[in-house]
């Protein structure tokens, strides 16, 4: 048989992975800087994530540590607050309230007052 050498596919192949891998500065060979860089960026992808969510929690918990402080009331601090929020059915999630913090307290003011004059059911 005679030996085929899979022609302009293969060089094409190889052209794209060395313009993929052609700005890193590595040791390593293309297919392992290749698989090195998607790696990476799988795992960063949900630590981003991961690392948002924090600071959103941060953010909100210190705008609303600081409006209860304020009002002389003690103990009041993000885990109260989203308890009261879910208990009370307003569909805001951790990215809208911590823009909310930073943009326009005397909002998240209003809403952490509307909040706590509630009498939730059962309480």
């Amino acid at each position: 048989m005679t030996r085929i050498k899979r022609g302009y596919i293969a060089r094409k192949h190889r052209t794209k992975t060395r313009l993929f891998t052609s700005s890193f500065r590595s040791r390593l060979t293309i297919p392992q800087q290749k698989i090195k860089a998607l790696v990476s960026a799988h795992r960063d992808r949900d630590r981003k994530k991961r690392y948002f969510r924090r600071l959103w929690i941060s953010r909100i918990n210190a705008v609303i540590r600081v409006i209860r402080e304020n009002q002389n009331e003690k103990y009041y601090s993000y885990s109260i607050f989203m308890y009261n929020l879910y208990k009370r059915q307003l569909l805001l999630n951790r990215k809208i309230l911590a823009q909310i913090a930073i943009l326009n307290r005397n909002c998240l003011y209003m809403i952490s007052n509307e909040i706590i004059k509630y009498k939730f059911p059962g309480d």
